[in-house]
């Protein structure tokens, strides 16, 4: 399928670096494509970014048929414009689709389209250390009917919003409060998935830790409600006795992270012991009782690696690293950014270059 761009006649005014925040701002074009399920995915195209009407009838308001992804875009220390994994995303953005009942996307076409808008947008491409080009893929159920079942079209978009730090704090250690009253996911359900829905369920129980001064919700699985499952916006690990430790991804109800994989590859080649278990909550407690938990730190995209000091169940509070960042967590912030940015080779094959 070709492309077909239109190119914008109102271009805006661009933010300076330090205005940024995080998911304020968005340039100036779009991909978006269509699909039928008696013609596929058509019309392929690159247009100004703006609003767009479906009637109130759509099926993504009624049945929450909405899936999306989140990745960056980079200027690296060339002045190239390159990403971070791409490919894995759209796997993961697959995977949604399957599980939501939306058709499969060409992965392979998908990054040609995102690439081709790259290349359109790279202005918009922050300078500063620290800052990225944020970007959305998502798609929408797009049927007007009123009736449980898979909608027969659908769209799928890409936008692009230039970011700074996703927390206010930075780099700093954040507060963590940890929920065993509600749950985010459970077995049999999509929790794996990157679908609207689990972020919606999410705020309540984020709203009521944000009231007690805490940045984020630590979950607990749905079953027993003892287990860790991972944070409101992030994967999380725990380091304990110097071996890693993040949940398993084999019950389905946590997200698999491209970051937290990185981490996971990254830890293993500098000589540290992962584990992807189960660790209950009361074992993290007793772990820092006993002088063990040495370090603890969320993975995500948007924020990359954000150290943990503080958390907070059922009002018996902890300060892990003395509140302070800890080694390893600088060491995968510095590692991770540092491919990203290219300060140092990419061994892995994990960057993908815009322009070839």
């Amino acid at each position: 399928m070709e492309i077909r761009i239109v190119k914008t006649q109102n271009p805006k005014v661009k933010p300076l670096d330090h205005e940024l925040g995080f998911g304020r701002y968005f340039t100036d074009h779009m991909f978006v494509m269509d699909y039928d399920v008696s013609k596929g995915w058509y019309d392929p195209r690159i247009i100004p970014y703006g609003p767009f009407e479906v009637e109130p009838s759509c099926m993504v308001f009624h049945y929450g048929q909405a899936i999306f992804e989140g990745m960056k875009a980079y200027l690296n220390r060339n002045g190239e414009a390159v990403t971070f994994r791409p490919f894995s995303n759209f796997r993961r953005l697959n995977r949604s689709a399957e599980r939501l009942c939306i058709p499969q996307l060409d992965e392979e076409f998908v990054w040609k389209a995102l690439k081709t808008l790259l290349q359109i947008e790279k202005d918009w491409i922050p300078k500063t250390e620290g800052t990225s080009l944020y970007i959305r893929p998502f798609v929408i159920a797009t049927d007007p009917y009123l009736g449980v079942r898979p909608s027969h079209t659908y769209k799928f978009f890409i936008i692009l919003s230039p970011v700074g730090a996703y927390y206010k704090e930075g780099l700093k250690p954040v507060s963590i409060y940890v929920t065993d009253k509600y749950v985010r996911a459970a077995e049999g359900g999509v929790g794996f998935t990157k679908t609207a829905g689990n972020y919606a369920v999410s705020l309540y129980a984020a709203e009521e830790a944000m009231r007690k001064g805490y940045t984020q919700v630590l979950w607990l699985d749905a079953k027993e409600r003892k287990y860790v499952e991972e944070v409101g916006t992030m994967n999380i690990f725990f380091k304990i006795d110097n071996v890693l430790i993040t949940a398993p991804l084999d019950s389905g109800t946590i997200l698999g992270g491209i970051t937290r994989d990185s981490v996971i590859q990254l830890a293993r080649d500098m000589g540290y012991t992962v584990e992807e278990r189960q660790l209950s909550i009361q074992e993290v407690y007793d772990a820092y009782k006993e002088g063990r938990l040495e370090e603890v730190f969320g993975t995500g995209t948007a924020a990359v690696i954000s150290p943990v000091g503080k958390m907070n169940w059922n009002d018996n509070i902890i300060e892990i690293n003395g509140g302070k960042m800890g080694e390893l967590s600088q060491k995968m912030y510095n590692k991770i950014t540092a491919i990203q940015y290219g300060k140092e080779p990419d061994k892995y094959g994990w960057i993908e270059k815009i322009e070839d």
